[in-house]
């Protein structure tokens, strides 16, 4: 398993926790956590030695098309593909900012 930690500036914004995905063949989850500070912090834990500049290219294209929040955000992969990645990280992006806000 390699780690890799990648860190954006990140837009201050309410988010509830969130869990989408599940670890197994060809698949990964992602929980997102909301942070304090304004930076998007990523880590992600992976089966696939080697993948940083994917990874990299990933979350700029989702930074990109979705302007990251202050979060923490990890994830588990388990050897995912390029679109699947894409689909859970947006996906779990859009439940946490479509919880309520606390009164």
């Amino acid at each position: 398993m390699q780690t890799i930690d990648l860190t954006r500036p990140g837009r201050t914004e309410f988010l509830s926790p969130v869990l989408v995905g599940c670890v197994g063949s060809g698949d990964l989850e992602v929980l997102i956590e909301s942070a304090p500070e304004p930076v998007a912090s990523i880590s992600i834990k992976t089966s696939v030695v080697g993948s940083e500049v994917r990874w990299q290219q990933i979350v700029d294209a989702v930074d990109t098309d979705l302007e990251l929040p202050a979060m923490k955000m990890s994830i588990h992969d388990f050897g995912a593909t390029p679109g699947v990645i894409r689909l859970r990280m947006e996906q779990a992006l859009e439940l946490a900012r479509k919880q309520e806000v606390p009164a």
